[in-house]
């Protein structure tokens, strides 16, 4: 049995915390500094935190590697679980040319390229988050821009940009279900449940969705694409926040983004079969010799690139004047139709009930580790909850079962694809499961309450720089996931001493770090492998930075109003 220590060095909160912070600083370092790959930064760092648990705080060495092992084993299940069943979903529509159906699909929606920015990036980009997240939707979404005439700098800027307000909830809400775990693990605040936390971080990240189309426009065309389409831009903004705040609080954390995503589309296929802007411009590339026609990309630079040829057709725009039947084109939107099939019926109160019963759902402590708080209360992170069946990745299995149905892909090319997709993802899978095993040695050792003690010295004023926390927490491991992970236990720590409300300091850490998604080098590496601009990266970052910094200037202000009476009626409580 291990009784957390707080403050081993010392008696004291500020020298233990400098050596409590030692992973996270070093996995910054390694990632923003030295530009090392992010799954060696991640296995250092926790090599870091592992050697601090045991050396400075006294965890013993069985305990530390239990710890670890349990952090591991959530990252694959459920987080890795979703994501690698997501990925291999739209594979099989790469797979079989029903990608390239859905993108001519979208370009005949509208020919103002301003508005199929919005339609491709900020709608179609928003189901892709959730549905996968972790890049995939920066990647395809330039791609499909690229293939439409857009110059590739911008095809990356807009990609990246949209790839904001629906983060927090991609991945069918993994951010959010991860947060919920390790933020109730440290805290006895009833209220750090999924669904409470989705309501929060739903009170806060539509406000950002009013801005983004906006500012997609004005990358897109500058003054005159907002004097032009601002219409479009504030109707698809509007009903994608309007969405994301009933759906997270009244119906689903884990499909708010897909509600959310599809009737924003929906809103805007409606809105311009009656309005026209008054001219559309023609903005597509020149020449490659100035735009830098985008190069084929290996799946080593890019982790969630298509494991299909198809993909190099698509940047290159081959076939876009194919014309495609009504029952290729139901085809290709079947896949998306059939995950927000299953996951409705899931979700239904007495499908949910019973899933969430034996044999379907089990719950236990993880073999071997005991770990007490400081106060010799045990661990709720120790417990393991293995709900196999009701599972988001498992539902995701089903539906690409029925996928390979409705697309016509026999057993062997599905199981091809699916073990491509492991290979595609194989650095992603050892950086999310070392990120979340870092976070549980940090979490159980004691390190991350010692920093909350320390920087609960900044009172109220921690409000502030609780969405930058989770701002730059995402701008270094590039996943609301992986900050949520390293994060989330140290704001609700922080909140408890300094007298603020745990839920909203919870939520500003997701919902802050949002706009560190356009940032991250690893976001950035794939946007630039994808739009063949590789080696650009920086050229790509000063495009965003200056979008990325207002975004969160407006978040701080909102969470900083939410912590007094003029928003606090916006906290569930």
């Amino acid at each position: 049995m291990y009784q957390q220590i707080l403050d081993p060095v010392g008696d004291s909160y500020a020298l233990s915390s400098i050596f409590a912070c030692l992973p996270i600083l070093i996995l910054f370092v390694l990632l923003g500094v030295l530009k090392v790959p992010a799954w060696i930064a991640a296995l250092v760092a926790l090599a870091t935190a592992v050697v601090v648990a045991i050396a400075v705080y006294s965890m013993p060495i069985g305990q530390t590697l239990l710890s670890a092992s349990e952090g591991a084993t959530f990252g694959f299940f459920p987080i890795l679980w979703i994501v690698i069943n997501a990925i291999w979903i739209y594979n099989l529509t790469v797979a079989t040319g029903h990608f390239d159906v859905l993108r001519r699909s979208f370009a005949g929606v509208s020919s103002d390229m301003r508005v199929q920015a919005i339609i491709i990036a900020f709608c179609f980009g928003a189901l892709l988050e959730a549905l996968a997240g972790f890049g995939t939707p920066v990647a395809i979404s330039a791609v499909m821009l690229i293939a439409l005439g857009f110059p590739p700098i911008k095809a990356a800027t807009v990609a990246l940009i949209a790839n904001t307000a629906p983060v927090a909830f991609g991945a069918l809400a993994i951010p959010i279900v991860t947060l919920a775990e390790i933020t109730s693990g440290v805290s006895d605040d009833p209220r750090l449940t999924v669904d409470t936390l989705g309501s929060m971080v739903g009170r806060q990240t539509p406000i950002l969705a009013l801005f983004v189309p906006l500012v997609i426009v004005a990358v897109v065309d500058g003054r005159r694409g907002l004097r032009q389409t601002w219409l479009p831009a504030v109707v698809s903004g509007a009903v994608f926040g309007a969405t994301q705040f009933v759906a997270s609080n009244y119906i689903s954390v884990q499909l708010t983004d897909i509600f959310a995503a599809l009737l924003s589309m929906a809103a805007l296929v409606a809105l311009v079969r009656v309005w026209k802007p008054v001219e559309s411009p023609n903005l597509h590339a020149t020449s490659g010799a100035e735009t830098g026609t985008p190069r084929d990309r290996s799946d080593a630079a890019n982790p969630t690139a298509p494991v299909s040829a198809t993909a190099t057709q698509t940047r290159t725009g081959e076939g876009a004047g194919t014309a495609d039947s009504r029952a290729d084109i139901a085809r290709a939107y079947a896949p998306y139709l059939i995950i927000i099939a299953i996951f409705s019926i899931a979700n239904l109160p007495a499908v949910k009930a019973a899933l969430s019963e034996k044999p379907w759902y089990y719950e236990f402590q993880w073999p071997g580790l005991d770990v007490r708080s400081a106060s010799g209360d045990p661990l709720a992170s120790m417990t393991f909850v293995f709900g196999w069946v009701s599972s988001a990745g498992t539902l995701l299995i089903l539906a690409g079962l029925l996928t390979m149905l409705v697309l016509r892909v026999s057993p062997g090319r599905a199981l091809q694809t699916y073990a491509k997709t492991y290979v595609q993802l194989r650095t992603a899978i050892v950086t999310v499961m070392a990120v979340l095993s870092l976070a549980y040695v940090m979490n159980q050792s004691g390190q991350t309450t010692t920093l909350g003690f320390f920087l609960a010295g900044a009172g109220g004023v921690f409000v502030v720089l609780s969405p930058i926390l989770g701002w730059l927490g995402v701008a270094v491991t590039g996943s609301d996931t992986s900050s949520n992970a390293l994060f989330g236990a140290l704001q609700v720590q922080t909140a408890a001493k300094a007298g603020l409300d745990p839920v909203l300091l919870a939520a500003a850490n997701s919902s802050g770090g949002v706009m560190g998604k356009m940032i991250s080098p690893q976001n950035l590496a794939i946007v630039a492998a994808a739009v063949g601009m590789a080696g650009r990266e920086g050229e790509i970052l000063r495009k965003v930075l200056g979008w990325s910094l207002v975004l969160l200037a407006i978040m701080c202000v909102l969470v900083a109003l939410q912590a007094t009476p003029v928003l606090d009626w916006m906290v569930p409580q």
